[in-house]
């Protein structure tokens, strides 16, 4: 069962964690307020909601994981975000970093390949909270030509190419944010479209995800 109260003790905890976020070279405003109203011990289950504010990421259902609160906040920091933009995530997960983006006013589109996840999260009440996240049971390498183009994609798994599928769902000038290869280290990197329809990538530190896997599970 997850909790769902928000106590002054686990904001107590957001808070420290945001001290530890800036001590690590996060500085956006915007982003460490989003991750200091969302309250993470939401997204697990209620025996681990002591640890939620520690610098660790869980397991959680088909083997997925919740991630680290710092690459959340390093990937949502490199998307460099404006309010009303469009935004493509990908790989749902637990729905944190669905949540955090969410409090950054963008309007956000969120795959989700593993269908117990998103069936869970279809009757998650925080994450339904958000209006401005809609929710697809799809293959993630396919992101969501319907609706393209994206100001940004955010890819939360890793990537053993770059989907050039969803090259072409970015806008000019449209940027993603990927952790690249294979093994069990990934390069964060950040590859903008130019108005030329040419590409610009920046590579960035390294760090752990599950593997981005093609089609639907279940």
């Amino acid at each position: 069962m997850r909790p769902t109260i928000d106590t002054y003790k686990h904001k107590g905890q957001r808070q420290r964690l945001i001290e530890s976020l800036l001590a690590k070279g996060i500085t956006n405003t915007t982003v460490l307020e989003a991750l200091s109203n969302t309250p993470r011990h939401f997204f697990l289950d209620s025996a681990f909601e002591q640890f939620a504010y520690e610098e660790r990421a869980f397991t959680i259902v088909a083997n997925q994981t919740i991630s680290h609160p710092y690459t959340v906040a390093y990937q949502t920091q490199l998307l460099q975000l404006s309010p009303y933009q469009k935004v493509l995530e990908i790989g749902t997960g637990s729905g944190y970093q669905a949540c955090v983006l969410a409090q950054l006013k963008v309007n956000l589109y969120t795959i989700e390949r593993q269908r117990d996840l998103y069936d869970i999260n279809k009757k998650f009440e925080y994450l339904l909270s958000f209006k401005n996240i809609t929710q697809f049971y799809r293959d993630g390498f396919e992101g969501l030509p319907t609706f393209a183009p994206f100001d940004r994609i955010l890819i939360t798994a890793a990537a053993p190419i770059v989907p050039p599928k969803l090259l072409e769902q970015l806008k000019p000038q449209g940027c993603m944010v990927i952790p690249l290869g294979e093994g069990t280290t990934q390069c964060m990197q950040r590859i903008t479209k130019q108005t030329d329809g040419t590409f610009v990538t920046e590579l960035f530190d390294n760090f752990s995800f599950v593997p981005m896997l093609s089609g639907k599970n279940g």
